[in-house]
């Protein structure tokens, strides 16, 4: 299924196709936790789904690096 968000840290807008049924987010939309609602996902795909954030982005934002 085809998930759109936008960012919050850099305002872009991306489509991922994950491995979830409409039923599944469904699911979450409805008050399921996500990881109740999509198990199989990782965590950074459940972060996309829920923020639009992408692992590239939280970890450049929250890099301990300088």
């Amino acid at each position: 299924m085809k998930i759109t968000r936008t960012s919050p840290f850099s305002g872009i807008t991306r489509t991922m196709d994950l491995p979830i049924t409409p039923e599944q987010y469904a699911l979450w939309q409805g008050g399921t936790v996500i990881q109740v609602a999509m198990p199989h996902l990782d965590p950074g795909e459940r972060e996309f789904v829920m923020t639009g954030i992408t692992d590239e982005e939280w970890d450049a934002t929250f890099s301990q690096e300088k």
